[in-house]
């Protein structure tokens, strides 16, 4: 369909939105029903401003304006997602036994291992081909989905634009994340557009995240593939682009093949916590200089050749654990910038690659 035609429907297609579920991606196999959408504020069509905004993506992207507008126009405010964009309060402690918890559990073991069993072959072919191991991706699609059951149910469209246009004010990097969701939102338009598909037909995470392995609108232009061969990339039904995406995203952020993500590491009496700790997650120590101040390090982590990271995982009121993580945990943070669920990725890809082998 053109564009002209397109803007001509515009309002057709918003009063018979229900008629369009057939443009929605096609669900992945064996999810779950999805809950009911959630509760929406007002369309933005009644902000001038936003509109103005619009006009400017159709400007920016070669689209069409009354398209843009009406799309954008469309959408809905949606409080829900500004509810949970909301940062906790701060002094909340973290708990990394309490974070693992929610991902390495039996049922998202066994189910990952179905999973493993029933896309074996892709799963080694994405190793072949982008030197990622295959417990890495299954760890990272059970994460996220529970391996295609829980890939979310909010209008991607209005939490894209509640993000661009009311991102909670208490943020305290409110500005940087509202021009990020803009960007998210007119990289959903511009591929709505070269896909043909009704930009409010797609379903996903309260930060607008989609399919098996919640890509960004952005991750999914850069580097979704069509894995499965068919001449179109559906990251909702085809675990096989699933699969190959998230491999072809972590070659593209610089995975090593062969190169562990962690090591186990101890401490000298007289460790040099502060300076250990200062770089955070980036890798920024040599083993001569890491082990210089005071971390100790056994076996293969002696021979490592790249920088290392202190990794800490707090654990409420309980004492610290820690890794030292390679450049390769620090890729894994590039999909999710935290610690935490690097750990947790490593730690789900093991469980599962542990049961699938028995």
């Amino acid at each position: 369909m053109n564009r002209l035609l397109r803007s001509s429907l515009a309002l057709l297609a918003a009063a018979l939105l229900a008629a369009t579920a057939q443009a929605q991606p096609a669900p992945a196999k064996k999810r779950a029903a999805a809950p009911a959408a959630p509760a929406a504020g007002p369309l933005y069509a009644t902000r001038p401003e936003v509109l103005r905004a619009a006009e400017d993506i159709a400007a920016r992207r070669d689209l069409d304006r009354e398209w843009v507008r009406q799309a954008i126009g469309q959408a809905r405010l949606l409080p829900q997602v500004q509810r949970l964009m909301t940062p906790a309060p701060r002094g909340t402690p973290k708990n990394w036994r309490v974070y693992r918890s929610r991902f390495i559990d039996p049922v998202r073991i066994r189910a990952g291992v179905r999973f493993w069993q029933e896309h074996r072959a892709t799963l080694e072919r994405a190793e072949r081909e982008y030197g990622v191991p295959a417990e890495i991706i299954v760890g990272i699609i059970g994460v996220e989905t529970i391996y295609g059951q829980q890939t979310g149910s909010f209008p991607v469209i209005d939490a894209l634009a509640t993000l661009a246009f009311d991102f909670p004010k208490a943020h305290p990097r409110a500005a940087e994340r509202s021009a990020f969701f803009l960007g998210e939102l007119e990289q959903l338009l511009s591929l709505s557009d070269r896909s043909g598909t009704d930009p409010h037909s797609w379903r996903g995470s309260f930060a607008g995240a989609m399919g098996l392995p919640q890509f960004m609108p952005s991750s999914w232009v850069r580097y979704a593939v069509d894995f499965d061969g068919d001449g179109r990339i559906d990251l909702f039904a085809s675990a096989a682009d699933a699969i190959g995406s998230v491999a072809n995203y972590f070659k593209a952020f610089g995975w090593h093949t062969g190169m562990p993500a962690t090591y186990p590491v101890a401490f000298a009496a007289q460790a040099d916590m502060d300076t250990l700790l200062a770089p955070d997650i980036l890798p920024s120590f040599s083993v001569e200089s890491f082990t210089a101040k005071g971390a100790v390090l056994q076996g293969a982590a002696l021979q490592h050749a790249g920088p290392l990271a202190l990794v800490e995982l707090q654990n409420g009121a309980e004492p610290p654990q820690y890794v030292a993580g390679t450049e390769n945990f620090y890729v894994i943070t590039r999909y999710n910038w935290s610690s935490y669920y690097a750990m947790a990725v490593l730690e789900l890809g093991q469980e599962v690659k542990a049961a699938f082998e028995r």
